[in-house]
Parts: structure tokens; sequence; C-alpha cells
């Protein structure tokens, strides 16, 4: 499929070709989030209104849409990171295995080890890269000694295709790995405390081309284990990754739906304008 893609250097827009991987085809598992009538606040000002949607366990679901346009709030509902802004207020539903993530009983630090992110700039902690990897398992009580503590480390290092790089340096600073090494690390400490769903939100918009293939490449081995969220401004990104795709405008979710079909036959004019390229 041909991809139109606005070109942040020049302004103006540019032709991609992007082909979805083959595995972008392959069936979806069950619904592991289902979000109802979801409305954000900030104050006075209403940025989310009435999302309804469904996510797939072990798929990755792709939010695009202009800057502004609520994708990022949204992502932020599903592990209530919306709690550490006082102005903000949620209303709806949204439940992960038909459990209420809002609801009273649900402690949000339990929830964000369920629900890992990562962010768009990579934040590794001012420890050694082993530390870093160590530190959510070993605050949850998931190891019960060393040994243990350490094949956690290697394990999520592994997933997150980042230990035949950082293995004889686990000791070293994680801050002084690359950017792209840095984002990986930052995977494999979500990775580590054993998450259901893992949210991205512009996880490659700070990186490099190889970099970003990279952290593609990962993704796309990551969907079979975990149920991915990913916000980008990549249209062409999107297309590669995910199996899924949600479109958002003004606050709204305009339309979701099969990824291919997104981007090749879109029910909506305003998603088929975004998508050319005519607004952005």
């Amino acid at each position: 499929m041909t991809v139109q893609s606005p070109d942040d250097t020049a302004g103006t827009p540019v032709i991609q070709t992007a082909v979805p991987p083959a595995s972008a085809a392959a069936p979806v598992g069950e619904p592991k989030i289902k979000a109802r009538d979801v409305k954000v606040f900030y104050g006075d000002k209403q940025a989310l209104f009435d999302v309804n949607i469904d996510i797939p366990a072990k798929s990755v679901t792709a939010f695009i849409g202009p800057s502004g346009c609520g994708k990022s709030t949204f992502l932020r509902c599903i592990n209530r990171m919306n709690d550490t802004i006082p102005s903000a207020r949620v209303e709806g539903s949204i439940e992960i295995d038909g459990a209420d993530v809002n609801a009273r009983s649900v402690d949000p630090v339990v929830l964000r080890s369920r629900v890992g992110m990562v962010f768009q700039k990579p934040n590794p902690f001012p420890k050694t890269i082993f530390e870093n990897v160590a530190y959510g398992p070993r605050i949850h009580g998931l190891a019960t000694g060393k040994v243990e503590l350490e094949a956690i480390v290697e394990s999520s290092l592994k997933k997150a295709g980042l230990w035949n790089e950082v293995a004889d340096r686990l000791h070293q600073p994680g801050t002084g790995l690359s950017g792209g090494q840095q984002q990986r690390l930052v995977i494999a400490r979500a990775i580590a405390v054993s998450p259901e769903v893992i949210l991205m939100d512009e996880p490659c918009s700070a990186l490099d081309p190889i970099a970003t293939a990279k952290i593609e490449e990962l993704i796309d081995e990551l969907r079979s284990q975990f149920c991915i969220v990913i916000v980008t401004h990549s249209m062409a990104q999107a297309a590669r990754v995910s199996q899924r795709t949600a479109f958002f405008h003004l606050g709204k979710l305009v339309e979701s739906g099969p990824t291919e079909e997104m981007f090749t036959n879109p029910r909506d004019s305003r998603t088929q304008d975004y998508i050319t390229g005519r607004f952005g």
C-alpha cells in the first residue's frame, strides 16, 4: 500500500511505501482491554469524548492522529497515569480481563506492574544496567534470591534484544548506553515484572532510523507474548508494526479496525484525509 505522511522537516507531504509484514494479517486474540464511553477532563476542559474500543490480546494496536488529538491521553488512562495530574478526571469504563482499572479496589501501583509503560524519551534510572532491570522484580518480590533475580534480568534483556550488547557490562551505568539501547533497556525493565500489557508512547520519535528499525523488530517479536498499544505519529510505522489501528481526531476516536483496512479502505473521510496528508 502507499502511505502519504507529512515530512516534518520540509513541511510538504512525502510518499512512503509501507507494506505491513505478513504477520500483520494474522488473526488477533480476544479483547484484552475494553473501553466504554471514556471521557477525560482537565479541569473544565474536556480532552476525550466517549471513546469506545476493544484492544486484542497478543497483538499490536496503533493509535494515530494529529498532535493534541487525545492519543496519549487515552493511553495514559489504561494504567491510570492521569491519576498523577491533580486536575484530571476520567469517566467511563476501562476493563482489563473484565476488571475495571478505575475501581476503588485497584491499587495503581499493582496495576502499573501489569501494564508497563515506555515513554517517548528513554528514561533509564541513574543506576547500572543490571539494577535498572532488577528494580521492578525486587520491589514487587518476584525473585526469591540473587540467582533468580539474575535469571530474570538475563531473560528480560534477551527478550528486549539487548543481552548480547551488554552482557559484559551489566554493572556500568544504563545512562551510558546509546539512545536506542536505552529504549530497549527501558523495555527490558518493563518486561521484567511480567506485565500483561505494554503501552508505548511514541517510543521511536527520539531515535535514528537504525535504532527505530530495531525497536520495531522487537515490538513484532514481543506481540506474541504481550498486548501492545503504541502511539505513533508515523503512519508508515503503524502500517509496519500493528495489526489494528485506531484514528483519533479532536479528542474523539473516529474509527478503528484492522490496519490494512484502515490504510486502504477507511470508512471515515477524516481518516482518509489524515492518511493522505491533507491535514496533520
